[in-house]
Order: structure tokens, then C-alpha cells, then sequence
């Protein structure tokens, strides 16, 4: 290693140490955060998703400041998280980090052993194969389909989790012959919608909207699309578009009629397909 290799090292290592000083200062009692303190795992939760969004955002957006900002709010979660296990004597910073070089050294065993791969689909069906022994998913029951399905629905966000879940169910062949199946399930499921909102429960109606949905995605998924993608989009227009509309008014959005919003709307609209 060089030099200036180990001075980088013995520098990130430095930035590091501070920054577990800081949360530990934030979570002391002695003079610490009140916010900090009365945090816990469970009110955390939302910032580790919202930080790892705006990660993604910043990288989308190729502002290496931003990303960099974004990666160290999602460092802060981590670093916060442990020092929380730590004071409860559960775990430490250490053993998180521990824990994952372990992981990566198990699961590259092209790079850390003397297994031979030669495509990155093979590193790919190692990596399962090594996961799946981990996590003692040998048994009969661990490689249903159903076990295995369900574990996308604890751990991932619900649209991300409907295309992996259809995708798979797919992969087995549960699977409609063509398009004109997809379809005729959409108009089924929002058929079903329509009736549940004028005559059954609030739960059957959460419940139809949700197979409604799940409609969507499978036009979505056998267009090629990624429903994620355009339902951002789609957040993204009508923020823009409220700003237009805002730009140009002098007084509260609140103070127009709908009609007048509907006008100043189809001029945001223009104005923005015309840019």
C-alpha cells in the first residue's frame, strides 16, 4: 500500500471515529440532544427509508455534492442505529461492520477462496446458493415458492414488491397466454373497486384497490415498464406544474375557483411540454 493510500485510509478512519463521537454526544445524557434521546429503532424507521430515496434522487441527478450530502444522512442512520443497540448492550457499530466484510468474504469465494467463475451470472447463482445456506433455506418448506414470495412483501416497498412477486410467479408459469388476459383482469379487478366503493366495508374497499393495483403492475410488467419509475414521474409533473401555476398568480392557489385552476393547469401543462 502507498503512502498516500494509508494517509487516505488513516483519514476516512479519522472522519468515521468523529462522527460516532458526534451521535454518541447526541445520544448522552449528560447534556446530549432531547430529540436524539427520545429516538428508538422503531421512530427511526422512516428516516432510513426517506435518507435511502433521497440517496437514489442524488444519484439520479449526477450532483456528486448531493450524493455525497445524501450518502452521509444514510451513514448517520446506520452509525445512530447502532449506537442505540450499543447502549442496550444488543450490538455495535463494530459488529455491524464486522458482520458485513464477513458476508461479502463468504459470498466471493472467486475472490476470497479458489472458486472459479466465468460470467457474472455464475457469481450471481453462487451468491443465491451461498445465501440461501445461510439462511438455512435447505429445508422443503424454505424453497416453496410461497416462502420465498413472502419475504419480498415483508422487506421491500409494495410496488417494488408486486413486480418481484409477479415476476417469479411468472417464472413458474402462473401466467396469462397474452396481453388480453392482463386487460380483461384490469377491468375485472376495477369493476370490483367501482362496487366495493359504493356498497362493502372500508377493508373490502382497501382491500379491492389493492388488487386494482396489482392490475396495473401486470400491464406494467409485461410492457417492459417499472410502475416505481412512473408514478414519480408522474409526482415530479405535478409538482412542476403547481409551480408554474404558482409563478404566475399573485395571490394564494387556494382564492381561484376550479375553474381557474383548471385553466392556469393546462397552461402549466403547455408551457412545461413546450420546455
Amino acid at each position: 500500500m502507498t503512502k498516500e493510500k494509508e494517509q487516505s485510509n488513516a483519514e476516512t478512519l479519522a472522519a468515521l471515529q468523529e462522527l460516532i463521537e458526534v451521535v454518541a454526544k447526541l445520544r448522552s445524557p449528560d447534556g446530549g440532544c432531547p430529540w436524539d434521546l427520545a429516538q428508538t429503532p422503531q421512530t427511526l424507521t422512516p428516516y432510513v427509508i426517506e435518507e435511502a430515496y433521497e440517496v437514489v434522487d442524488a444519484i439520479k441527478t449526477g450532483d456528486q455534492e448531493a450524493i455525497a450530502e445524501e450518502l452521509g444522512d444514510l451513514l448517520l442512520q446506520v452509525v445512530l442505529q447502532a449506537q442505540i443497540a450499543s447502549e442496550y448492550r444488543q450490538f455495535s457499530l463494530q459488529d455491524v461492520a464486522k458482520g458485513i466484510c464477513q458476508k461479502l468474504i463468504r459470498r466471493h469465494p472467486h475472490v476470497f477462496a479458489d472458486v472459479s467463475v466465468n460470467s457474472v451470472d455464475e457469481v450471481r447463482q453462487n451468491w443465491e446458493k451461498i445465501k440461501a445456506t445461510e439462511k438455512g433455506e435447505s429445508s422443503a418448506e424454505s424453497q416453496k415458492l410461497s416462502t420465498k414470495l413472502s419475504r419480498y412483501g415483508r422487506t421491500l416497498p409494495p410496488l417494488t414488491a408486486a413486480m418481484k412477486i409477479s415476476q417469479k410467479a411468472a417464472d413458474v408459469g402462473f401466467e396469462w397466454e397474452n396481453i388480453d388476459g392482463v386487460w380483461a383482469k384490469f377491468h375485472e379487478e376495477l369493476e370490483e373497486f367501482q362496487q366495493a366503493l359504493a356498497q362493502e366495508t372500508p377493508a373490502r374497499q382497501q382491500a379491492e384497490l389493492g388488487d386494482l393495483l396489482f392490475a396495473v403492475i401486470q400491464l406494467a410488467r409485461w410492457h417492459n415498464l417499472d410502475p416505481s419509475e412512473g408514478l414519480q414521474g408522474t409526482n415530479q409533473r405535478f409538482v412542476q406544474r403547481l409551480q408554474k401555476m404558482e409563478d404566475v398568480v399573485d395571490r394564494p392557489l387556494s382564492d381561484y375557483s376550479l375553474d381557474e385552476l383548471e385553466t392556469l393547469w393546462q397552461q402549466a401543462k403547455a408551457q412545461l411540454a413546450k420546455e
